[in-house]
């Protein structure tokens, strides 16, 4: 119901006076609760809690750049640097990835072996794409000590991979053969990079078998 008309005792005020008295009222409460807003503005422990539920929920972008802001106020603990190095990972920013990851992982013996496998993977990835080998060889074996039958396919298939590269065709048989092993075993979407590694596996063995080098 619209009233037409306000009345305060026995005086009666025009709508034209209402509006005009609503105009006032608006530029003098809106500022206010601009600023009531901005008082409002969530405290550090808030933002860190609203990082950590955005990485949970994969929104890794989102979640980066709020530890990215409070890692430049505080020293963030290993875990949650940890964290912004994964965030790093599916940002493709392989440097500042493997710089956060490699040193938090060590500080993080004490957590669950499904978490680790992941942080060492992320910073073994990370190493790979920066064709930094030899680090990442390393994380990838970590890896294989933490995680789950169904993840060790990858692992060692990169392994596999960096013998390759270094001529290393004993080893790289010995750990595309256990890639194999588990990828045939422990997943079913593997197809074609099953197929991949039966080929490799046969360009092995013609180098060992053709030149007797490792």
């Amino acid at each position: 119901m619209i009233l037409r008309h306000h009345t305060l005792g026995k005086t009666s005020l025009p709508v034209r006076y209402l509006r005009t008295i609503s105009t006032v009222l608006m530029f003098l409460v809106f500022p206010m609760t601009g600023n009531v807003r901005a008082w409002a503005q969530p405290t550090d422990s808030e933002r860190l809690g609203m990082a950590i539920d955005y990485f949970q929920n994969g929104k890794y972008h989102e979640s980066m750049l709020i530890l990215q802001d409070l890692n430049q106020h505080y020293r963030l603990n290993p875990r949650f640097q940890a964290y912004l190095g994964v965030c790093y990972y599916y940002e493709w920013d392989y440097e500042h990835a493997t710089e956060c990851l490699s040193k938090a992982i060590p500080k993080l013996e004490k957590f669950a072996p499904q978490e680790r496998s992941f942080y060492y993977f992320a910073n073994a990835e990370s190493l790979f794409n920066l064709k930094d080998y030899d680090k990442a060889l390393p994380n990838y074996q970590q890896m294989l000590t933490v995680c789950h039958n169904n993840e060790k396919g990858d692992a060692y298939y990169k392994i596999g991979l960096i013998h390759t590269f270094r001529n290393q065709w004993i080893d790289a048989l010995d750990n595309l053969q256990s890639a194999w092993f588990y990828y045939t075993q422990y997943t079913t979407n593997k197809k074609a990079r099953i197929a991949q590694i039966r080929n490799m596996i046969q360009g092995c063995c013609d180098q060992i078998n053709g030149k007797g080098t490792q």
